[in-house]
């Protein structure tokens, strides 16, 4: 670990002045936090955590292979995704699941020391990986948590779970140190991604961030157990009404990435928040269908789905103000 503890201090001394202007995220709101002032994503110099666990929730070569109705797990000896849910958000999605902690700011202010402790916990309980949600605008207090975790012994890989609103400077300073990066690609269109999320700019920074994450990382690897190692696994959540958006982005990446890079194309979606009336309902089985086939027309073989339509209780929506925030957990 002693060339990721390297590249840590390398990046961090590229990245610390963003503490008294920053630009981590294409937001740019150049706040001071050293002086205490907020960001756009409503957090300050330290991180917020809403929560850190075994998480079951991701797709099966992160979280291991889990029976639920047995109540046990399979083919993995470890499982679990070991999810560190960060409060605050760049993008801030009108119709966003974790609102409550993306846009309502839940949880405890952590020290990098307690944050240290958090990862090398859950390594202790055999997580699969630790798994950052929405480090972006956090990034300078994880890196020097995960230093801290790594001469400690820290080895499982490290996850990049992200809106990939995010800019190419930032993410271009986690090269050698992220191993699994898991962006989002939400909107091919600058209209939906200005109505939607207020940034009118994601389809261009996205793709940017996405292409410069591919090159670091490569496709996707899975070990003799199942389990991802290394690589680039994109999710894409289909949008009620948004089909031919949902087509567009699965073009762009056959086009720029090739068609070998793993996908996750999310049925999944439930309208929270504050959903606008075009997307405030489930997806229709038709719509996530055409999006599948679109995706087997342009090659793609790697590809993780999910049921469709979903059903409401097999909705996923974790509730952050309660003590049991992932009911269906089983870690």
């Amino acid at each position: 670990m002693d060339k990721k503890i390297d590249l840590i201090n390398k990046a961090l001394n590229d990245l610390e002045k963003n503490l008294f202007s920053c630009s981590l995220c294409p937001r740019k709101c150049h706040v001071n936090r050293g002086k205490g002032e907020i960001g756009a994503c409503g957090v300050g110099a330290l991180p917020v955590v809403s929560s850190y666990s075994l998480h079951f929730g991701e797709e099966p070569c992160l979280s291991g292979y889990y029976d639920y109705n047995e109540n046990k797990k399979t083919q993995s000896s470890l499982c679990g995704s070991g999810t560190v849910f960060f409060s605050g958000c760049n993008l801030r999605c009108v119709y966003c699941q974790n609102y409550q902690i993306s846009r309502h700011i839940n949880g405890s202010i952590f020290s990098v020391d307690d944050l240290a402790s958090a990862f090398l916990s859950l390594q202790k309980r055999k997580s699969l990986n630790i798994n950052l949600v929405t480090p972006t605008h956090v990034i300078i207090p994880i890196l020097k948590a995960l230093k801290k975790a790594f001469e400690q012994g820290l080895s499982i890989p490290l996850v990049y779970n992200t809106s990939a609103y995010d800019s190419y400077e930032t993410i271009s300073k986690l090269n050698g140190i992220v191993d699994i990066y898991l962006p989002d690609f939400k909107y091919f269109n600058k209209n939906t991604s200005l109505r939607l999320s207020n940034a009118p700019d994601y389809p261009e920074k996205a793709a940017d961030a996405i292409k410069e994450m591919y090159r670091q990382v490569g496709n996707l690897e899975i070990d003799d157990e199942g389990n991802a190692k290394k690589g680039l696994l994109i999710r894409h959540l289909v949008l009620p009404n948004h089909v031919d958006e949902s087509c567009q982005v699965l073009e762009w990446i056959a086009k720029n990435l090739l068609n070998d890079v793993s996908l996750s194309i999310m049925s999944q979606y439930y309208p929270c928040y504050k959903a606008p009336e075009d997307i405030n309902r489930r997806i229709f089985a038709e719509e996530y269908a055409t999006v599948l086939k679109k995706a087997e027309k342009l090659g793609f073989e790697n590809v993780y789905t999910q049921p469709a339509p979903f059903q409401s209780k097999d909705h996923f929506i974790p509730d952050f103000e309660s003590d049991d925030v992932f009911p269906w957990n089983h870690g």
